[in-house]
């Protein structure tokens, strides 16, 4: 029987998140599964998966914010802007502490950032990571992206320093660019040594499994569809309209329970608790986004895929 929930895994390095995905596939016996942001092969850390009929709520964990802690390592650049790549130059830095952390404020809010050429961005049609084997260069237009924290943890002096950084962002920015970024603001290259996800919306390490220990129990590490909502303004559904939000009916706010100031979308739950349905504000009325509760109204309220996928 397919099962519905999400898993938290802590994807080890050098695997892809694809790769990922194909393991639990084989794991859970089924193959509609998909994630919540792409990690790149050597990066490590939370990797928000979605089994069965959650895939349709993927969209509202991969929009949420993300944690990352990396190393930036100064006076060294590479084709890939991460230590995967080819180096490309390499320079003595000898920036101090207080360099770094003045330069780090200048990436605070909203920023703009070029996608690397690594990334899985499509620009007439193929992906930049296609063309980047071919070993095409393009140019690529920045992208708006949000810088909520970014600070220094740890800082190693000398020639070639190296510092320990959290960030905290929004979906879509690319920590490898942000590193780059950092090294050419303070005169030379750079790129990201190591990357870590410590948190996908409210899903941190410490919901985190390992692949070894989801293989040893599957069950055990699923949480029920409804943890995809977390994020999401909350309303409980009376009996007599289970019936019509199992069928995507459309009702006017009020109806529901929901003040007019609130923008949604809302995550309406049945009396025992469980996810029936997201739901998204239009106009006066509410109208379904995903339905979880009932059978075809949910393919009908939604187009979202089971690959799901991200840009980080």
């Amino acid at each position: 029987m397919a099962t519905d929930g999400l898993v938290v895994v802590d994807k080890p390095t050098g695997c892809t998140s694809h790769d990922v995905v194909g393991r639990l596939r084989r794991i859970y016996g089924q193959r509609r599964i998909g994630h919540a942001g792409t990690l790149d092969p050597d990066a490590t850390g939370v990797l928000v998966v979605a089994l069965g009929r959650a895939t349709r709520l993927l969209r509202f964990v991969q929009d949420s914010g993300k944690t990352y802690e990396g190393v930036v390592a100064f006076g060294v650049a590479t084709d890939t802007l991460d230590a995967a790549g080819a180096v490309l130059e390499r320079r003595a830095m000898p920036i101090d502490r207080d360099d770094v952390e003045r330069a780090m404020r200048r990436f605070h809010g909203t920023i703009e950032q070029v996608p690397p050429m690594v990334s899985a961005i499509k620009i007439g049609g193929r992906k930049l990571y296609e063309m980047a084997r071919e070993g095409q260069e393009i140019e690529r237009p920045a992208r708006s992206v949000r810088i909520d924290r970014f600070e220094l943890l740890d800082f190693e002096p000398g020639s070639f320093p190296r510092a320990t950084v959290v960030v905290e962002c929004g979906t879509g920015t690319y920590i490898r660019s942000l590193a780059a970024d950092l090294g050419a603001a303070l005169g030379g290259p750079a790129h990201l040594a190591s990357l870590r996800r410590t948190r996908v919306s409210s899903f941190g390490l410490d919901e985190a499994a390992t692949l070894e220990q989801i293989e040893a129990d599957p069950t055990s590490v699923v949480l029920p569809p409804i943890a995809a909502t977390r994020e999401l303004a909350s309303v409980r559904v009376d009996d007599e309209l289970v019936d019509g939000v199992g069928h995507g009916a459309v009702f006017p706010a009020p109806v529901i329970g929901v003040a007019d100031e609130l923008p949604g979308p809302f995550a309406l739950v049945g009396p025992d608790g469980s996810l029936l349905a997201v739901y998204e504000r239009r106009g006066k009325a509410l109208k379904p986004a995903v339905v979880m509760a009932g059978g075809s109204a949910g393919a009908r309220a939604d187009g979202q895929g089971a690959t799901g996928g991200g840009a980080d």
